[in-house]
């Protein structure tokens, strides 16, 4: 099935990747809804930036397979739903702000809108004056909200972010949540990667818990905390990957 309107936004199935001896992944499967803010949480190194790369083909997985909208994730055309930030995100340090951003929207044949570009940097904590200054002068956190400002000023249906509370001070991270909240509001799907549970279990509709290349959980903070007597995400976390 391709047609994107009945079709699940992200399909993963029995997905299983090494690198040398070492296995990354494990026979994953989980799937996305239409409209739902998903969390990848686990321990840094245990599989979540190549499940990510996975799905983006960006990475090939030795066994199993990923649909986008119905589509292989193989296929060219599956991706051009999606907007994507990596985890490690570095814009050339030679471009102002505003340049970047028209670049990244050039690649989808869409042309920057400079005054809503300001209004989504104000509304992520970013001075609109920094879209005027070369990318060498941001801090990390800057530099973070501005590819966070790309990736939703591309407006696709399905967002896949890895890691995008990195470098963000508490005032950004909650400005990011609500705009992402306001992103699911509108329909949009979200899937990102976080090792910050405490965010993880402010916003999500569901989270998948990846330890050891395994994928353990798939369901929602509600289900997860009391599957292991634990109130908080953290605590509930750390039971269930010493349990593995």
């Amino acid at each position: 099935m391709s047609d994107s309107t009945q079709a699940l936004p992200l399909d993963v199935h029995n997905v299983s990747k090494s690198f040398g001896d070492k296995q990354v992944l494990d026979d994953v499967s989980l799937s996305l809804k239409p409209g739902e803010i998903f969390g990848l949480i686990g321990l840094n190194g245990v599989g979540k930036t190549t499940l990510i790369k996975i799905i983006l083909d960006l990475a090939k997985a030795d066994a199993g397979d990923t649909h986008i909208f119905g589509r292989s994730s193989q296929e060219v055309k599956s991706r051009s739903a999606i907007s994507y930030l990596p985890e490690k995100f570095q814009p050339s340090r030679y471009l102002k702000g505003r340049e970047y951003l028209s670049l990244a929207l050039s690649y989808y044949g869409r042309k920057l809108d400079i005054e809503q570009a300001k209004q989504a940097a104000e509304a992520l904590d970013l001075e609109p004056a920094a879209l005027d200054r070369k990318v060498g002068s941001y801090s990390k956190g800057m530099g973070q909200k501005l590819g966070l400002l790309g990736a939703f000023l591309i407006d696709q249906p399905f967002l896949i972010l890895d890691e995008p509370m990195s470098g963000l001070d508490p005032s950004a991270r909650i400005k990011l949540k609500d705009m992402m909240l306001r992103m699911k509001a509108e329909g949009k799907t979200l899937f990102f990667s976080s090792h910050i549970l405490a965010d993880i279990d402010e916003i999500c509709d569901r989270i998948g818990v990846i330890h050891d290349a395994k994928l353990l959980f798939v369901g929602t903070p509600g289900e997860f905390k009391p599957a292991y007597n634990e109130e908080a995400l953290e605590k509930a976390f750390l039971q269930a990957i010493q349990a593995a």
